[in-house]
């Protein structure tokens, strides 16, 4: 809001100086002795001199059109003297009763309403905003008219009434103005309040062509592609995002690379997460790169970064066993099960050091091992081994005999 609040003032600046530029040209309308006091407080206002040009200014003459020309003088001087309570009641007066010539009536209602909205008094601001844009003159734009809807769904915004927030930004837009950055920050923000995630996301799509480096966007618009269940465009949108420029924290890299892995690329998952700061000493995070390498089937890469994760926790010298076995690499694997001490292990480990020793030609000290798994926990596994083992020892007397 601050931004738009520097620019209510730029806008309150531009009004108060063509109301006051327009004072001289209106004083032939006025009590002689009332145009007199106007060109008097003009010429003091011009130098600065508010405090000076409200003295001359009060107290109000009594005739209706003195009254409210003077009302409106005042109210600028007020304002431009930062006296906002004096300035509003000013105002209000100056408008209450008709007096005023049409544009100049409208034009001071609208600096009512701007510095309203620029104090934070948003009900009373919308209704003056309500009646500008019901009697809003010929001679006025399209761009003055949607500027009163964007102010108007500020205000709804303040309010949090999401629902008007929206049909004002709709006015706002069928008046035909471009994309901009406040009402589809508005706009988005409403939308995002009433879950409405579908329509959300081409809001913010429009927001990141206006202001791609801003990180805010992109990630919003990524949740919101998960919570509808889009997972490529979440990750077309965060690859993007990164392709952009915009830094990510840990977190965020971690759920790109997690949107690689859910989108069937494994392989880029793990060099992202092997981006991450601690990638190389942190067990959850190798655990992680390993996971990826191995779904990639990247068999080499899994097994170096198992073999890092059981430097923290030897119970991944299983995970390293297992692999090594499916490559064929059973005499690493042996030396491997030697470090699994795990006692709920010892059977899976009798197992696998059966199937090393068996693909070593290493028959006996197979069956050994088959036996040994047999008898810590009778399995179907175990007794197939112990047979099949057992017709190639004979087998083999048979042919050495």
């Amino acid at each position: 809001m601050m931004k738009s609040y520097r620019l209510l003032r730029s806008t309150l600046l531009m009004i108060s100086a063509s109301l006051v530029g327009v004072m001289p040209v209106m004083a032939g309308t006025l009590s002689p002795a009332v145009a007199t006091k106007a060109l008097k407080a003009k010429k003091l206002a011009d130098k600065k001199h508010y405090d000076k040009a409200i003295e001359v200014l009060t107290p109000l003459p009594k005739q209706a059109y003195d009254k409210a020309y003077m009302a409106r003088m005042l109210g600028i001087f007020y304002w431009q003297n930062e006296q906002i309570k004096p300035a509003i009641k000013a105002l209000r007066l100056a408008v209450s009763g008709d007096q005023l010539e049409p544009e100049q009536a409208w034009s001071t209602r609208r600096m009512l309403a701007d510095i309203l909205l620029m104090n934070q008094q948003y009900k009373p601001a919308l209704t003056e905003y309500s009646q500008l844009v019901k009697a809003q003159p010929k001679s006025k734009s399209h761009e003055d008219k949607a500027e009163l809807w964007l102010r108007i769904s500020q205000i709804h915004y303040q309010l949090e009434d999401w629902s008007k927030t929206l049909s004002s930004i709709q006015r706002y837009h069928q008046l035909g103005m471009p994309d901009a950055v406040q009402p589809l920050s508005l706009k988005v923000g409403a939308q995002l309040q009433l879950s409405q995630w579908t329509s959300a996301i081409p809001t913010l799509k429009k927001l990141l062509l206006l202001e791609p480096q801003k990180k805010r966007w992109w990630m919003q618009l990524v949740n919101l592609e998960m919570r509808v269940k889009r997972q490529n465009d979440a990750l077309d949108s965060l690859a993007l995002a990164k392709l952009q420029g915009i830094e990510f924290n840990q977190q965020e890299t971690r759920l790109l690379a997690q949107l690689y892995a859910q989108n069937g690329i494994p392989e880029r998952a793990a060099q992202v997460m092997s981006t991450l700061k601690g990638a190389e000493n942190d067990k959850a995070l190798l655990v992680s790169q390993a996971q990826y390498w191995q779904r990639a089937k990247e068999w080499d890469k899994a097994i170096d970064t198992w073999q890092l994760a059981a430097q923290h926790d030897e119970k991944y010298h299983w995970n390293v066993a297992q692999l090594m076995l499916q490559q064929g690499q059973y005499r690493a694997a042996l030396h491997v099960l030697d470090n699994i001490k795990d006692p709920s292990r010892q059977v899976d480990v009798a197992l696998a050091r059966t199937r090393a020793l068996y693909q070593l030609d290493k028959v006996d000290h197979a069956l050994k091992q088959a036996h040994y798994a047999n008898h810590l926990q009778p399995s179907a596994e175990a007794k197939s081994w112990i047979k099949y083992l057992k017709q190639l020892q004979r087998m083999t007397k048979k042919r050495t005999s």
